[in-house]
């Protein structure tokens, strides 16, 4: 993931605009990767290294000891090559990706002290760079009023942005779209109050399993 430049972080901030609008908290979280997918791909390796002998068992006259010699240099290759982490998001399954893209917006989504807010109106974007994932995660008392649909139609446009290069424009509108959404059922507070951070989120890829 390119890293974002301060004047993108800043542009991103469009978060405490959209927020004067509703007493409702938006929080903008961009994850270089949601997992690491270590198991998945040494998995892979390890499959493909016990694979390696019945071609030379049974086509070649090979010593044992050459044919175990080659098993085990499969194998460090494919450990070597799965330390590149573009090569073990390629490997893991779609439905992987999805479901541990999932699992680390419900853990921001609590990581960020959305649950928290007073009238239960926390929103997260979460967009996953590698996982090419993103997600919108409300609490209760938005999902009682806001129909999923309407996330859907926010996340599409989100993602159709950030497919043509344009994540920064991509970003705001998601921002600005969760505000006029949160207008339409949590007008502002009368002291406007903001309990949660307005600035954009980077999280680093990290040694995830």
């Amino acid at each position: 993931m390119k890293p974002f430049t301060p004047a993108e972080h800043e542009a991103v901030s469009a978060i405490a605009r959209a927020e004067l609008k509703t007493s409702g908290e938006i929080v903008i979280v961009v994850a270089e990767s949601s997992s690491g997918y270590y198991f998945f791909a040494l998995l892979c390796a390890a499959l493909l290294a016990l694979a390696v002998p019945l071609p030379f068992i049974h086509l070649t006259k090979w010593p044992i000891e050459y044919v175990y010699l080659t098993q085990l240099a499969v194998f460090a290759a494919g450990v070597l090559l799965v330390q590149w982490p573009p090569v073990r998001v390629a490997l893991a399954p779609g439905r992987l990706k999805r479901r541990r893209a999932h699992l680390r917006a419900l853990q921001q989504f609590l990581a960020q002290n959305l649950h928290t807010t007073k009238g239960r109106t926390g929103v997260l974007v979460y967009v996953s760079d590698a996982e090419r994932y993103a997600e919108v995660i409300a609490d209760n008392g938005i999902y009682e009023k806001v129909p999923q649909n309407v996330w859907d139609d926010l996340i599409a446009d989100l993602t159709a942005k950030i497919g043509r290069g344009d994540r920064v424009q991509g970003l705001i509108a998601a921002a600005e779209r969760c505000g006029d959404i949160l207008a339409e059922h949590f007008p502002p507070g009368p002291l406007g109050e903001d309990e949660l951070p307005n600035h954009l989120i980077v999280l680093d890829a990290e040694r995830y399993v």
